[in-house]
């Protein structure tokens, strides 16, 4: 065993939020490297009422902690009890993070190993839809002595690791230990509590380094987990390396669901300009080419910026370049694939009417410039080539609120005007503060833009009508 012994251990709590809800019960069995288990619990005296759904839940009642030892009384023995020890729990995060924050609270660090037995399963067992206790018992034969109670829970995790031990191949079950308790190595100016608080939610994190300089804004749907594959000892990407030489401070900001850690790591990158990030940058030059009525009634491609103008509203827009060059090399490469006119589409000049331009010469061109394709024709096939880049006009008369809930009754709104996001809101009242605070023509940003249409056409948010102040976020 690595390990001087191992700790199934499990807590019976007020509420899901380590920070501010209570311990209300402690139960673990511990077991030395002989195989010798022993087995402890004590209700503990939370010092705040327990809803009446967690009492039903656990049938833990406020008479019962009345007079139960605080988590400081037993705060000393059970912090010896961890120490050498590796901290097993289902769903560990939960479990490690409110002992961790009670024992600060008395004065102690925990610093433990940690397996979770979800992730375990998972690993073992990829075949199967669900790693809860309740579809272990079943799955293992496990024998439990009553439920949503700590000790007997954290006896049936003892149980299901002498299944495990005893029916799997060791190779097998060495392997997925080895890869869940894999360690990041830690840069060595990081400061090594900077990641305990990390939630594995969606979010953005940033990187700074000497001097608060930003080094790197990235998000995922799993912070913990995208941060700490940065650390892997291997550093199989250079940048990765190089961050880790470099990094001095983590920060993070959790977000309801991937949308907005995506719009949130899009505006952040373009605000802080983190000298390890290339992609999201803001594009000063960013246009593209609007279909133009003529004179003689054809329609023509006009280079537009996208500081001259509202992209959102405009009609007949095709492109999003990040400059002139990239524009005019990509209509010359359409015109090239369909045969379309060079000087019917303003990329070459001649000094006579009626004269062939040079691809017509080459059967490059189907004849627009002399009167062999009649200019509709040539229109037809212009529009056609540029569909795939048209650019989605507003389909909202002004701005509308987007919301993204986690699944879990958290609620974001996202502030949407013209493609254009403006901030993100958790209440009513900062909604309405972001509204006023709105810039006139704020503007127009490709990532976003691309963000945006994307959850919109899969349907990801619910759009809110932002006419009135009827319903809350």
């Amino acid at each position: 065993m690595l390990f001087e012994k191992l700790i199934f251990i499990d807590l019976e709590t007020t509420g899901a939020n380590p920070v501010v809800d209570r311990i209300t019960e402690i139960g673990l069995v511990e077991v030395d490297e002989q195989g010798t288990a022993t087995s402890w619990s004590s209700l503990v005296n939370p010092q705040v009422s327990i809803p009446p759904f967690i009492q039903g839940l656990t049938g833990i009642n406020n008479a019962m902690v009345q007079h139960a030892p605080l988590f400081e009384d037993l705060a000393a023995a059970l912090f010896e009890r961890l120490q050498g020890a590796l901290f097993i729990a289902h769903n560990a995060r939960f479990d490690y993070g409110f002992l961790r924050n009670a024992f600060k609270e008395a004065g102690y660090q925990l610093r433990s190993d940690v397996l979770c037995t979800v992730k375990l399963s998972r690993k073992l067992f990829p075949q199967e839809s669900k790693h809860n206790l309740d579809a272990l018992v079943a799955r293992h034969a496990l024998e439990p002595s009553g439920r949503h109670r700590a000790l007997a829970d954290a006896d049936l995790l003892w149980q299901l690791w002498q299944k495990l031990t005893a029916t799997l191949p060791a190779a097998v079950f060495d392997d997925a230990l080895g890869a869940l308790l894999q360690r990041p190595s830690l840069p060595s100016h990081l400061d090594t509590q900077a990641l305990d608080d990390l939630p594995d939610t969606p979010g953005v994190y940033l990187f700074y380094g000497e001097n608060d300089l930003p080094l790197y804004v990235g998000k995922s749907v799993r912070l913990r987990q995208r941060v700490l594959s940065h650390f892997n000892s291997d550093h199989k990407l250079y940048k990765d390396m190089r961050l880790s030489q470099q990094l001095h401070r983590i920060d993070w900001r959790e977000t309801a669901g991937e949308v907005g850690a995506l719009l949130l790591e899009a505006q952040l990158i373009k605000d802080l300009q983190p000298i390890h990030n290339r992609a999201l940058r803001r594009q000063r030059q960013l246009c593209a080419w609007r279909l133009q009525d003529a004179a003689d009634g054809n329609a023509v491609p006009v280079l537009s910026y996208a500081r001259d103008g509202e992209f959102g509203h405009a009609e007949r827009l095709y492109g999003l370049f990040s400059s002139k060059r990239k524009a005019e090399s990509t209509l010359r490469e359409l015109a090239e694939e369909h045969q379309l006119c060079l000087v019917m589409l303003g990329l070459e000049g001649r000094a006579q009417a009626n004269k062939p331009c040079f691809a017509s010469q080459l059967q490059r061109c189907k004849g627009a410039c002399t009167g062999k394709e009649a200019s509709g024709l040539h229109q037809a096939r212009l529009e056609a080539a540029l569909a795939s880049l048209h650019v989605k006009t507003w389909p909202y008369a002004g701005a509308v609120g987007l919301i993204e809930s986690d699944g879990n009754n958290k609620n974001e709104v996202h502030l949407v005007n013209n493609w254009c996001y403006l901030g993100t809101a958790k209440s009513e009242e900062a909604l309405w503060s972001l509204m006023e605070q709105a810039p006139a023509r704020p503007a127009f940003d490709v990532d976003t833009y691309k963000i945006l249409s994307r959850a919109l056409k899969l349907r990801q948010l619910q759009v809110r009508s932002l006419a009135n102040k009827a319903a809350t976020p």
